[in-house]
């Protein structure tokens, strides 16, 4: 696998990262502990080195799956957790407090077994707790050796950007991680993101590149998925307003663009859907998360991939995020100047 430099850090990621949020999940048939082994053993024989878990997938027993596959490999892996959503009952067992941050990260040592987290991100915007607070601490972290780097995920643009001038100005560790979701049929970070990354230095790690497994092929016009038909129709928060969101003509479109260069490549759609995320501006390294070995070799051939620019202008056009103010407004102005 090629490897990408993080954002503006010298921390360098493989093109395709680990997820493991379906290990140990037994709602949707994630992956029991030994399939997860066989899963991180490939993924690394395959030359990946970044591995994406949280605090709160499964209770917790993605990042104890994570510390044991890891026993004796640690040096070659870099970790990403994540810290915010609820671990426990406690009323401040949750949120970007000091206390919550801490105690947090303390656990999530203990489960992966190490003495150190490559990379930690904040999961989600906390809207109480003052963001000095939660930068504060990360800076602490960093600091004492338990953390190396820092990210952000699901933050508003306008929450993120005040977090970067307030690491600025305090002179805190600066995030070099955002974790978003970005796929052919989920663009709407390129509002206001994309440039905001490129200005600040942030490398963007898109999660959900498959569109809920929806870029797999193997959903059909006009036919909603059963239990049968993967992740989609067996998750159990699937229901029919999920499913309208994805059944639009405008997926469908995409869907038959993807298709079509799959054919031409011999590939599958998953590979030219990852190889799209791949190819995007300011992508670091794009996140899959493999349920089964079949599924991880797929997916890992993706990392070979490279789309023409012909191919990716027919992607992006069939894909193209509706029109918003001031965005088409702005576009129109620039192109004036």
């Amino acid at each position: 696998m090629q490897y990408r430099q993080l954002g503006r850090s010298g921390l360098f990621l493989t093109g395709l990262s680990l997820g493991t949020m379906t290990f140990g999940d037994d709602r949707s048939k994630g992956a029991t502990p030994k399939e997860a082994q066989k899963i991180i053993d490939r993924y690394l024989d395959a030359g990946g080195n970044h591995l994406d878990t949280a605090n709160v997938y499964n209770a917790g027993k993605s990042e104890e799956i994570v510390g044991q596959a890891l026993k004796g490999k640690r040096h070659n892996v870099t970790i990403a957790t994540k810290v915010n959503f609820p671990e426990g009952e406690g009323y401040n067992d949750r949120g970007l407090s000091r206390h919550n941050i801490i105690r947090t990260v303390e656990n999530s040592l203990r489960r992966l077994q190490t003495d150190y987290i490559d990379l930690l991100y904040m999961h989600c915007q906390d809207t109480t707790t003052p963001i000095e607070e939660s930068l504060r601490a990360f800076d602490d972290l960093v600091r004492s050796g338990k953390v190396r780097y820092i990210g952000a995920s699901n933050f508003m643009a306008w929450r993120l950007m005040k977090a970067l001038s307030t690491s600025d100005g305090l002179g805190y560790e600066r995030f070099v991680a955002a974790q978003y979701q970005y796929s052919l049929v989920k663009r709407d970070v390129e509002y206001e993101y994309i440039s905001l990354f490129q200005e600040e230095g942030l490398g963007l790690l898109p999660w959900g590149p498959l569109g809920g497994g929806f870029l797999s092929g193997k959903y059909r016009k006009g036919q909603r998925p059963t239990e049968k038909d993967g992740r989609i129709g067996a998750h159990p928060d699937h229901t029919e307003e999920a499913w309208q969101r994805r059944d639009t003509e405008q997926n469908w479109d995409i869907i038959d663009a993807v298709g079509g260069i799959a054919e031409a490549h011999e590939a599958t759609y998953a590979q030219v859907a990852l190889a799209w995320a791949r190819q995007r501006p300011t992508v670091t390294s794009v996140i899959i998360g493999a349920r089964t070995l079949e599924q991880l070799e797929d997916n890992l051939k993706a990392a070979e991939l490279q789309l023409s620019e012909e191919e990716l202008d027919r992607l992006n056009g069939v894909s193209e995020p509706a029109e918003l103010y001031p965005y088409r407004f702005l576009g129109e102005y620039e192109q004036k100047r």
